[in-house]
């Protein structure tokens, strides 16, 4: 990176545009390199500037604050203490990294943010495809896999297995065609990850897919990404085309008898196809359904050819362990699980965003470290790892350090990276309903157990949400959760009941109050939520009914007020306009 740079976050362009018409005018643009990036781990604000060898950080910029910046700070070196990052109300100011980064390590994440992700040549000044060439010139298919077998890196879509074991099964394969897949079709509720990487960073995915293809003996691979990813698949595209052009894609890849090509496949946004075999279905043209396993992809997967399926992190992994050795991967994370692992924190957590931290960090340091805690200084109630499949952890299993292993106890899973953080005000019941009923939309319908079994439980919760069940309820829920998981085809049936488990595990007795007491605790099942008219407090304003929509307020101006309970449908318009606290709600 040059000594000037001025980067301005992706969802900033009028600020960018700005800073370029003000730099040209003052003669600054040869002063200052202006890059844009990617804002990982600072969601929370509209726009970010970063300007070096400063390490000034602004913040929610406007257009018209860009004058001032350039003409006080870039001209005249005098700060603009306004605009600044404040971190626990004090102004942010040259100390290092922002504390979002104390505790990260970012290996996937090491470009994102810092190249220009649309430039071949920003990816080459950070030493990209020097694996490539190191492994072309200098290693065998089968030192690679040595190599990645003594990293232990583990596949980062969710089920954790090794990368080389996968590799070495589609190596060993006898067959005149070979596929590579880099699976990208991203879908949990909340996740961003593999999508973020391809944004800021598409070459590393397609150098690990190059390294990938070398090792087994491939010449033809494919990106599978879903179609709502616009940004991600224009860089890709570029991306690839750049590369062919410099010689890493296509015939005679650096002047050796390798060949490879790469395809980009689009699909429509189907959860289910995150599954291996479902993807390979899709791919081929039909419908994004799973197949039974065996046999596996590595040795009969697209068009019934051997197959490695890899995600987009698991890929830009691959790199960096070629060029820094499997040793030096194996030592970061835990005895089992290592490497980083990239997160979408997200939720009620003060520093929502892209995060990537070693194995082994705990869930506090992850939520209240780098996420600098919970949004309005609120009570923590539960984190939700690996999106719909995952689980819900409580606050007393907190120092959970992240593994595979680890989450897998808790009844949890480390998935493909989703977190999502939750408050006393959530309700674990509503949370269960909304996970299942993604489940339960997303289901192809292929195998019974998830496609009846998921709609039962999903009505079982909704029962239970609507103050329409008795105890007997927990034990059919079980009942049907243990059949989904032993009986379901794929993933996507076995895991849909973890949340479900998980909330009754860990929060039962909130699940007893909304069926014996018909109370939801949290105020976010409906139909258990009653609006009272507290007559010591009433003074007749008629505030709330002139808000209510179905007319269940009855009594007069300057008398008191009652709720008919048979005609409201606890839309809260009432509790909102009450300026007395006359409105109870309960």
């Amino acid at each position: 990176m040059n000594n000037n740079v001025i980067l301005v976050s992706n969802n900033s362009p009028h600020l960018y545009d700005k800073f370029q018409k003000l730099l040209t005018e003052k003669n600054l643009i040869n002063k200052y390199q202006l890059k844009k990036f990617n804002t990982f781990g600072l969601n929370t604000y509209t726009s970010i500037i970063k300007i070096y060898p400063d390490k000034i950080i602004y913040v929610d910029s406007l257009e018209n604050d860009i004058e001032e910046i350039v003409n006080d700070h870039l001209i005249n070196g005098k700060i603009v203490k306004r605009l600044l990052y404040k971190n626990e109300h004090k102004n942010y100011l040259k100390s290092g990294p922002l504390p979002i980064y104390h505790k990260q390590l970012r290996l996937v994440l090491r470009n994102s943010g810092l190249i220009d992700p649309e430039s071949i040549e920003s990816y080459l000044s950070r030493e990209g495809y020097r694996a490539l060439a190191k492994i072309l010139n200098n290693t065998t298919q089968d030192n690679v896999i040595d190599e990645i077998k003594i990293s232990e890196l583990r596949g980062r879509g969710g089920a954790g297995y090794p990368t080389w074991l996968k590799w070495n099964f589609t190596k060993q394969a006898q067959s005149d065609i070979k596929y590579i897949i880099c699976n990208a079709d991203e879908g949990d509720p909340g996740a961003y990850m593999d999508r973020s990487v391809l944004e800021g960073d598409p070459h590393s995915v397609i150098e690990g897919m190059i390294i990938a293809a070398f090792t087994v003996n491939a010449n033809n691979g494919f990106i599978y990404i879903r179609a709502e990813y616009p940004l991600a698949i224009k860089r890709l595209e570029k991306a690839i085309k750049d590369a062919k052009e410099y010689g890493f894609l296509g015939k005679n890849i650096l002047g050796t008898n390798f060949s490879f090509d790469i395809e980009i496949r689009l699909g429509a946004g189907a959860f289910v196809c995150g599954e291996e075999t479902a993807l390979i279905s899709s791919i081929e043209g039909n419908r994004g359904m799973p197949r039974p396993r065996p046999p596996f992809p590595s040795t009969k997967g697209l068009w019934e050819k051997p197959t490695v399926i890899n995600n987009v992190e698991t890929l830009a992994n691959i790199p960096l362990i070629i060029l820094k050795g499997g040793d030096w991967y194996n030592k970061i994370g835990t005895e089992k699980s290592k490497g980083t692992k990239v997160f979408a924190l997200t939720g009620k957590v003060k520093n929502s965003g892209l995060v990537e931290v070693p194995m082994g960090t705990s869930l506090r340091e992850i939520i209240y470290d780098v996420g600098g805690g919970i949004l309005n200084d609120n009570k923590f109630k539960a984190v939700q790892t690996g999106g719909p499949s995952g689980g819900v952890i409580p606050e007393d299993k907190l120092d959970t350090p992240i593994s595979y292993e680890s989450l897998n106890e808790l009844g949890s899973i480390m998935g493909s990276g989703g977190m999502i953080v939750m408050d006393h005000t959530d309700c674990m019941v509503d949370v269960s309903k909304f996970y299942l009923q993604f489940s339960v939309d997303e289901s192809c319908g292929k195998c019974s157990p998830c496609r009846i079994g998921g709609r039962q439980m999903l009505d079982l919760l909704t029962n239970i949400s609507e103050g329409k069940s008795d105890e007997s309820i927990i034990e059919k829920i079980e009942a049907i959760s243990s059949a989904m998981q032993k009986a379901s085809l794929c993933g996507l049936g076995q895991t849909a009941p973890n949340p479900v488990i998980s909330t009754l595990k860990y929060f039962k007795d909130e699940y007893i109050d909304h069926i014996v007491n018909k109370k939801c605790i949290s105020g976010k099942c409906k139909s258990l939520i009653v609006f009272e008219i507290d007559k010591n407090n009433c003074i007749g304003c008629h505030l709330c009914a002139i808000k209510c929509p179905v007319n269940a307020i009855s009594g007069g101006k300057k008398e008191i007020h009652y709720i008919d309970q048979n005609k409201c449908i606890k839309c809260g318009l009432c509790f909102d306009a009450c300026k007395f606290n006359a409105v109870i709600k309960s």
